[in-house]
């Protein structure tokens, strides 16, 4: 029964550090990006190797 006690604190410290770190994050602006990602892949990254290949 002891061992049932400390995997249920490891767990809960466990799911709380993650959940502190995700809090972090969102205050940081880890993701205030909402468009980048989608309008990103509609753009060459290599403009210049287009160019020279032509």
């Amino acid at each position: 029964m002891s061992v049932i006690i400390v995997l249920i604190f490891a767990s809960l410290s466990i799911a709380l550090f993650f959940l502190g770190a995700f809090i972090w994050n969102i205050r940081k602006g880890q993701y205030d990006d909402h468009t980048g990602a989608s309008l990103r892949i509609l753009f060459d990254d290599n403009k210049e190797n287009e160019v020279s290949n032509h």
